[in-house]
């Protein structure tokens, strides 16, 4: 049995515990268990990627949950200054996801607070420090679990088209993930991967960087939307959503016909749904 919920784009609209029925696991296998960290974004905006990293998971041979009492990862609050706030929604976190043998999240920004700076925001020595050094240890954005953890070398997708990355700051500089999605969709048939310049520069999201500092941000992704145009790609592929966002905006008031999807749309086979930003059909 596996055990999912049902994304909205306002609130979880289905209890976790509907099952659903799946192939049993070979004789004397564990599947691992993990517990899905959806994110605020992915929740409320594009939960096309939720159900994308599910499927992904479950492919792989993971039992999936996604706990109904997760919230933000406390990263706004962290980036602001404000440790207390970020250390109560860190102690929901980790309550709600100690148990499971892995946290996958499809967002290096959101995995990688929780993987690295949650155990700054309590005292050495203490049971919640302890507590969160634990949950870093099982701690994975999506793309690197599925590659680095699970030994994952195809998904066996298709795309038709082409397709550019973009490697968001935090994935890139505080997980070291760079490699991994261009080896699974190297292996996607159909797919031309084209590789833009700069790619590992900042898009001028940076989470309330852009809301701070519009004009500075909105210069920084125009760079960027450039390097994505120049690439020849039809497609703007990234890990984080707020970046995808951001480029994708950017990308439609320059007049852009350009897609842009998580990557995790792609390597699941789920690229048929609008772009970011298109809206319903």
């Amino acid at each position: 049995m596996i055990r999912v919920a049902i994304f909205s784009r306002q609130r979880w609209i289905s209890p976790l515990s509907m099952p659903l029925e799946r192939d049993p696991a070979p004789a004397g296998s564990k599947q691992p268990r993990v517990g899905l960290f959806v994110t605020c974004l992915v929740d409320l905006m594009r939960p096309e990627v939720g159900f994308a990293a599910v499927k992904l998971l479950e492919d792989a041979g993971c039992t999936v949950e996604v706990p109904e009492s997760q919230t933000c990862c406390g990263q706004p609050a962290y980036n602001s200054g404000d440790r207390a706030d970020a250390r109560a929604i860190a102690a929901q976190v980790i309550a709600a996801f100690e148990d499971y043998d892995f946290v996958v999240v499809p967002s290096g920004s959101c995995g990688s607070m929780i993987k690295l700076h949650y155990a700054e925001l309590f005292d050495e020595g203490s049971p919640w420090r302890a507590r969160a050094e634990s949950l870093s240890k099982k701690t994975f954005e999506l793309i690197s679990f599925l590659t680095d953890v699970l030994g994952l070398t195809t998904t066996g997708a298709r795309f038709a088209g082409s397709a550019t990355y973009h490697d968001s700051c935090s994935g890139l500089r505080e997980l070291g993930i760079h490699d991994q999605p261009r080896r699974l969709l190297a292996e996607v048939e159909g797919l031309e991967l084209k590789e833009m310049a700069q790619s590992d520069v900042c898009c001028g999201f940076g989470g309330t960087f852009c809301v701070k500092y519009p004009d500075i941000s909105n210069a920084i992704v125009e760079k960027k939307t450039a390097h994505v145009v120049a690439s020849g790609a039809t497609t703007l592929l990234a890990g984080d959503l707020g970046c995808l966002m951001n480029m994708a905006g950017k990308l439609q008031r320059e007049g852009s016909e350009i897609e842009v999807r998580h990557v995790a749309e792609v390597l699941a086979g789920m690229a048929d749904t609008p772009a970011i930003g298109q809206g319903k059909p």
